[in-house]
Formats: structure tokens, C-alpha cells, sequence
């Protein structure tokens, strides 16, 4: 079903048509714009409020400046579904996130707009200072190069990294922050307590007011304007020596906070911004969910990405299903923790920014004082971690796998080195879904197990996972020990079972079978089992491992394996680069065994979104691709089913 724009914004194929309104049109396009995402994402989900919040503030965006050549830079890109309907995305906006449809977020080679692929948090700085020092040294003075930056984003570390620089940059860069208080969940620490000082305090907003008086005069004054933009800045600067402000202690000319939401006085604003030479930031503030409703009063962090909704009552549609369904298995990770903690007392909880994604909500809301949200900052978290085990307290570090990757020289210098009982459990690993290649958990396995003193592991299944986090939570003085799994559903809906210690290394026999083995690690070994049944079923009996560890391997029962099957599969949801089939074939060489070995995992390429089932059907480790893998090895091929 294709969704209808209405009467401007069915004319706008591309930010040329945006430049033809009047001005006074902006208003109506903001509400035609917000109207079409809400109509769209109801039917077809997706992320909401971010982009809702952000309506008037892309509008005025695309007007003033001459994008695609003026640069501008999403950060994350939830808040990038306006952006992309102006764009020229508008006729094919209903296959966002979809199999083969558009990304959920701007992507290079999906448009000229997108001038930088973004997913992860806090790069938007660095990019675009990189863009505007570019510009510079190939003397375009005039390119503009925008920044649009959440409060939740900037407390990246990678953010202040880009604010340091661009300080003493002395490019044409200018940073937006977009300022609602939120992330996916409420935003924490001593940041999110200075912009709401600055947002409230009478000595800013009085500065304010003196400001944009100023700036709404400077396109009159011709000439001068650099007389009027030095006023502003010493005033700035002796209005606020009681009241420090952190960015123009950067260097970095500071304007704001102003409504996000007046399109045109955001207009106004940009314009006379355009005129200023140098780095500058432009608080802004906004309201996630804006102009609907239930998203925003409601539950903020229910309204980030809510799935398919009734767009008249706010109703969120729920799936029904015939018989129990397992839970998720980040749901089995929280009410876990949790459980373990209760029984041992040196049990932490670590999250950068994903309280309610990983499920350590349960625990910060039943253990305040043992579980905590720091921000988005994933290095800080696993250091923080670090230095826990120091102290002899047991850190569970949760980190979604593909976000992990931005604190891997923490995993390395500060857990591994030093030899430290560090616990990461690794929440989306292998593909994500429709969040697509800057989610999917693809290199985890390979990543982790080159790495001296870390064990790495994955369950098959909710039991596993329980043991496996018992088994991590007991006294060791020495070793990091990572758990991996996916995104969604297990499949025990009687999932509470009495803790197991398991044997740190130890894989276990699924079932017997003649000829061909298949040894899998983690959930995919689910697939395994259909696949074992079905050909059991028509007289093929295949043999089936689960080897729970990838480092240490279990040796043992790789002896057994090619002691006994000439012909081998493993399977894994990980790159086939160096991850669980490349240590079999390791183990293979090593002990010099022959024979055949077909690896199913993540070809050497970037996969794009869509549902896990597609995404692995498309790399031939689903259901369909092991047997096929199957009955290829025995050359079964043309044999009646």
C-alpha cells in the first residue's frame, strides 16, 4: 500500500522544489512531512519519534542550504526519515528497513544527499570536520559542512574528540544539537545536567534574546557583520564569566538554545549563521515524538521504535500467537542477572546507553546501586568493567556485538593484557535484522578469539545461556569470558531451569549419525536440529554437535569428529573470515586430519537488512542452505525426497 503525500509534499522531489515555497509554505510542508511519517511508519514500523522531533529542523535545513554540494551530516540517522522523504526517497519511503528496500539510515551509495554512512553514535563531528578541513585545503571557502548532533550522541567519547579539534580548526563547519533529553532511553550523566542548565537558566536565556536580537539585524548590516558577530562574542564571553560555557571554552561559537520547533525563525537563524566564518554550535531544542500524540507524552523509549501502530488511537499492535511463545533472549539475560546477583553480592551490571534494549533495566530498577547506564560510551564501559574486577566484584558488561567493536582496544589493553575476569555478553550478535551492516553482529567471534586469556562462547538456547552466565559468575581470579546471542526469540517457552555449571571448553553430541557431521555454536544450531529431523525422516541420518565454545575449542570432541566423518559442515550466524569453521579447519590442519569441510557463516561482504530469515537464507546458513550443504557433501544431489 502505498501511502499518499499530501498537496506540498507531493511536489517536492528533491530540495530544489523545497526552495520554491514561500516561506510562509514551510509551516504546512512541516506538518504534510510529519503527517507522512507517522502514516507510513504505522503501517510499516520503523524508527518514529527521533525523525518526528526533527520535522521543522530538516525542513529549514534543506531550505537554507545548498545540499547536496553544502555537506550535512546525520549522527546515528534515526532522526533521518525526513531527510530522506526530501531527498527524492519519498515513492519508495514505504520499503524502509525492508528486505531489499531502503535503509533505515543514510547510506552513501543509496543517495548523494547521504554524504556519510552513518548507524553508530557520535561520528557526525568528525566527519563533517573532516569534509569542511577538505574544503579548506582546496580552497572552497564557501562550501557549508553541517553537523546534526543529539544530546544523547555527544556523550560519545568520539564526540568530544570531534569537539576538541574543531575548536582550533578554524574550518567552516557548523554543529547542530539537536537537544530532547533522550536517546533510545533517557540520557545519564553530568552532560545531560549542563544543557538542561543552559536551557533553563535566566542569564542564558536573557544572553539569548540579546543574541538574536543581534543576529536577526545582521543580514542589514552588510560589512559590518563582522562587527556585529564580535559584539556577540564578547558578550558572550563577559556575560558568562560567572556561568562558564563548556563549548566556547572550546572555541567553538556558541548560539542558542532556540526552538527546534519554529521552522521559521529556524530559517532565520541558519541564514544569518551561514554568513559566520569558523566553527559554531546551535543548541537546539526539540521534543521526541513531536506533533503525535501518544509518542510525545507517552513512553519515550517505546516510541523510538515501535513496531506497527493504529496512527487514530496510539494502539501498538501486538502479535498473536497460537501456542506459547519463548522469550527474547535479552529478556533471559536481564531476569538472569538479576537472579544471580540476588545470590551473589559481587555481581555488577554495565550497559553503555542500552538499559532497556539489553533488558539491565531489570536490574537497575530492582539493584540501583549494582547496574549501571554510562552513556553512550562503549570504551568507558568495558575500562569501567576493567576496573571492577580489580577490586574482586564480578562485572557482567553488556554490549551489543556490533557496538563492541568500538571498544575493542579496551577489550585488548585493559581486560586482556591484564589478564582480568571481565563477563561481555554480547546482545545482537550475529544479523541484527532490519537495522542492517552497522548492526549486524558479524565479527565478534573473530575478533574475540585471537585474543589471549578470553573465552568465547555462545548458547544454543535459553538453558545455555543461563548456564553459561552461572558459570561466568563463579570465583576466577584470571580471563574474560564473552557470551554471545541473537536478536530476538529462543525457543524454550519453559526457559526457568535450574542453574548448571558447564565445563569451560566442553561442546556436547546433539545426535548420532552416519557419514556427516554438523557442528554448529550458538542459536543457529537450532536450524541444525530441523534440518537433522527432516532428513532423518527420509533415512539420511546426519550427525549433529553443539560445541558452546569456540576458545577454548573442545579438542576431544573434535577427534571424535574427524575421527569418525570424513565429511563436515560447521554453521555459524558469524563472518566465515577467521570464526568457528576457520578453528575447525585449524584444528583439522593441526593435527593433521583429512577431510571435507564445507563452512556456512557470513560470506566476506557486507550484507545488507532485511529479516534474519532472509538475510540468512541469502547466505545459505538457513534451514534451506544446510541441507542443501547436506545433500551436496553426499552426493545426494537428483535422490528422490
Amino acid at each position: 500500500m502505498l501511502i499518499k503525500p499530501g498537496k506540498l509534499l507531493s511536489k517536492i522531489e528533491g530540495p530544489q522544489d523545497l526552495k520554491k515555497l514561500d516561506q510562509a509554505q514551510l509551516v504546512r510542508l512541516c506538518e504534510e512531512l510529519r503527517q507522512f511519517i507517522v502514516d507510513n511508519v504505522s503501517v510499516y514500523g520503523g524508527h518514529f519519534g527521533a525523525s518526528l522531533g526533527v520535522v521543522e529542523l530538516t525542513v529549514a535545513l534543506h531550505y537554507v542550504f545548498n545540499t547536496p554540494e553544502d555537506q550535512l551530516v546525520w549522527d546515528v540517522g534515526h532522526q533521518a526519515y525526513g531527510h530522506k522523504i526530501l531527498t527524492g526517497r519519498r515513492d519508495s519511503f514505504h520499503t524502509n528497513r525492508m528486505y531489499r528496500g531502503i535503509s533505515g539510515f543514510p547510506k552513501r551509495k543509496e543517495s548523494n544527499y547521504d554524504t556519510f554512512g552513518v548507524g553508530h553514535s557520535s561520528t557526525s563531528i568528525s566527519a563533517a570536520l573532516g569534509m569542511a578541513m577538505a574544503s579548506k585545503y582546496k580552497g572552497d571557502e564557501n562550501k557549508q559542512h553541517i553537523a546534526v548532533i543529539g544530546d544523547g550522541a555527544l556523550t560519545g567519547g568520539i564526540a568530544f574528540e570531534g569537539l576538541n579539534h574543531a575548536g582550533v580548526s578554524d574550518s567552516n563547519i557548523l554543529i547542530v544539537l539537536n537537544d530532547n533529553c533522550m536517546s533510545i532511553d533517557p540520557n545519564v550523566g553530568a552532560l545531560k545536567d549542563y544543557l538542561t542548565d543552559i536551557t533553563t537558566s535566566k542569564t542564558y536565556n536573557k544572553l539569548k534574546d540579546e543574541v538574536w536580537n543581534l543576529l536577526g539585524k545582521l543580514s542589514h548590516f552588510g560589512k559590518n557583520a563582522q562587527e556585529i558577530v564580535s559584539k556577540i562574542e564578547n558578550g558572550i564571553k563577559s556575560t558568562l564569566l560567572s556561568q562558564s560555557n563548556f563549548f566556547e571554552s572550546l572555541n567553538l561559537r556558541y548560539f542558542g538554545p532556540v526552538d527546534g520547533h519554529d521552522v521559521d525563525h529556524l530559517v532565520a537563524v541558519l541564514s544569518d549563521l551561514k554568513q559566520i566564518k569558523g566553527p559554531k554550535i546551535l543548541h537546539c531544542v526539540t521534543v521526541k515524538g513531536k506533533g503525535y500524540g501518544p509518542a510525545e507524552t507517552g513512553n519515550k523509549t517505546t516510541w523510538h521504535a515501535p513496531g506497527t501502530f493504529d496512527k487514530i488511537t496510539g494502539e501498538i499492535h501486538k502479535k498473536v500467537h497460537e501456542k506459547p511463545q519463548a522469550p527474547k533472549y535479552q529478556d533471559v539475560f536481564g531476569h538472569t542477572l538479576v537472579e544471580l546477583a540476588k545470590e551473589n553480592d559481587k555481581i555488577m551490571g554495565i550497559t553503555p546507553a542500552m538499559p532497556s534494549g539489553s533488558s539491565m533495566n531489570i536490574m537497575m530498577k530492582e539493584m540501583p546501586d549494582r547496574a549501571f547506564d554510562v552513556g553512550i560510551a562503549e570504551q568507558h564501559a568495558v575500562t569501567f568493567s576493567a576496573g571492577l574486577a580489580t577490586q574482586g566484584l564480578i562485572p557482567f558488561c553488556n554490549i551489543y556485538s556490533s557496538f563492541m567493536q568500538r571498544a575493542y582496544d579496551q577489550v585488548v589493553h585493559d581486560v586482556c593484557i591484564q589478564n582480568l575476569p571481565v563477563n561481555f555478553c554480547l546482545d545482537r550478535a550475529g544479523f541484527a535484522g532490519a537495522d542492517g551492516p552497522t548492526h549486524h553482529g558479524a565479527y565478534d567471534i573473530a575478533y574475540f578469539r585471537c585474543l589471549p586469556n578470553m573465552i568465547v562462547s555462545a548458547p544454543m538456547n535459553e538453558k545455555e545461556l543461563r548456564n553459561l552466565m552461572y558459570t561466568a559468575s563463579l570465583p576466577r581470579k584470571e580471563q574474560a569470558f564473552s557470551i554471545r546471542y541473537p536478536r530476538g526469540q529462543g525457543v524454550m517457552p519453559d526457559w526457568r531451569t535450574p542453574f548448571e555449571e558447564v565445563e569451560i571448553g566442553k561442546g556436547r553430541k546433539i545426535k548420532d549419525g552416519e557419514e556427516l557431521a554438523i557442528l554448529t555454536i550458538g542459536h543457529i544450531g537450532n536450524y541444525a536440529v530441523e534440518v537433522c529431523e527432516k532428513l532423518s525422516s527420509q533415512g539420511i541420518e546426519v550427525a549433529h554437535y553443539d560445541l558452546r565454545f569456540v576458545k577454548p575449542i573442545d579438542e576431544e570432541l573434535l577427534h571424535e569428529v574427524f575421527g569418525s566423518y570424513a565429511k563436515v559442515i560447521t554453521v555459524e550466524d558469524g563472518c566465515v573470515q577467521g570464526g568457528f569453521g576457520s578453528a575447525v579447519l585449524e584444528f583439522m590442519a593441526d593435527n593433521q586430519y583429512q577431510a571435507q569441510v564445507r563452512r556456512l557463516g557470513i560470506p566476506d561482504q557486507i550484507v545488507e537488512h532485511g529479516e534474519q530469515i532472509e538475510l540468512h537464507n541469502e547466505c545459505s546458513f538457513g534451514p534451506e542452505g544446510i541441507e542443501k550443504a547436506v545433500i551436496e557433501l553426499l552426493e545426494l544431489v537428483g535422490r528422490p525426497a
